[in-house]
């Protein structure tokens, strides 16, 4: 399925602001199961420096600078992506066996995916996680089962409320209240993942805003969206890492566009800056993910970062 996404992020600041400076996440990432065709980023008023590259995850990220005075700022993404559904396994490993495999041993070979291990600004270690996380993952179960089960629970005992949370919020708190958002139940369910000793990463990424006929609308549309990914290793013609999303009780498919990977929201804002002025804003983001040939916009120009 090919998509087009628009991402627009407009600021409106009073006063004015002097100087800033932005990093952004906007552009969707290449994966085993997606492939960026083109890409475009318009910034208003036009920066004075700019320059993309790619984190330490592999993600692209684009910085820009603003040496004058703006009262308004707008960021405008255009991405082409072609998705396809990804594959599961018939079985999986044990979890234990996973965990196991990332216990720490000298002059064992290391794995990449160890940095999802440990805790992250958003995701504290915490033992209400390892308690919530628990009955999902038996003896023997297999990790694709069991991280399923908990994405089922997630999405069963936690109510999806708009307001209820903000973007500090910990995770730990989201967890007692059981009601949030996306970014909520992504970070949560790393959480427990964590807990038990497996690798587990925050996805953020994209919804197709209308669902085919018949399908319902999901959650998460018309806005930047989060998901859970787990890790396991020695999957056939698959990086190992496997998504699964909480807010609709899902895995993820050729209906989702990823953006970014990392540890917690922390590291895949879309956007974040430093600015000098403007003692208040007020944001408007807007996104539409629709199917190419429905998309009235023309194509965005390619771009090679």
């Amino acid at each position: 399925m090919k998509l087009q996404v628009t991402h627009e992020t407009r600021y409106h600041y009073t006063p004015a602001v002097e100087t800033a400076q932005h990093i952004a996440h906007l552009q969707p990432c290449d994966t085993p199961y997606q492939v960026l065709l083109q890409h475009r980023l318009d910034i208003t008023p036009t920066p004075d420096e700019l320059r993309t590259g790619r984190d330490v995850f592999g993600n692209i990220r684009t910085f820009f600078a603003l040496q004058s005075s703006h009262d308004e700022l707008c960021v405008v993404a255009d991405s082409l992506v072609e998705t396809r559904t990804p594959l599961r396994p018939a079985s999986a490993l044990p979890w234990e066996q996973v965990r196991d495999r990332f216990r720490y041993r000298a002059g064992g070979e290391f794995d990449p995916a160890a940095q999802f291990l440990f805790h992250s600004p958003y995701v504290p270690r915490h033992a209400d996680f390892l308690d919530y996380a628990r009955p999902s993952f038996g003896a023997g179960v297999p990790l694709l089962e069991a991280a399923e089960d908990l994405m089922r629970r997630i999405h069963r005992d936690f109510e999806y409320a708009a307001d209820s949370t903000e973007v500090s919020t910990p995770a730990v708190e989201a967890l007692a209240l059981r009601k949030g958002v996306c970014q909520d139940f992504a970070h949560i369910m790393v959480a427990c993942l964590r807990m038990l000793g497996l690798p587990a990463r925050y996805v953020s990424g994209y919804l197709l805003t209308q669902p085919p006929p018949g399908q319902p609308r999901l959650i998460g549309a018309d806005a930047s969206h989060a998901w859970a990914s787990v890790y396991v290793p020695g999957g056939p013609d698959h990086d190992g890492w496997y998504d699964f999303d909480p807010t609709n009780d899902r895995a993820p498919g050729e209906d989702y566009v990823t953006l970014a990977v990392g540890r917690d929201f922390s590291d895949v804002s879309p956007m974040r800056g430093v600015i000098h002025g403007g003692a208040s804003h007020h944001l408007r983001v807007g996104v539409t993910v629709q199917p190419l040939a429905d998309a009235d916009e023309p194509r965005p120009e390619e771009t090679t970062p």
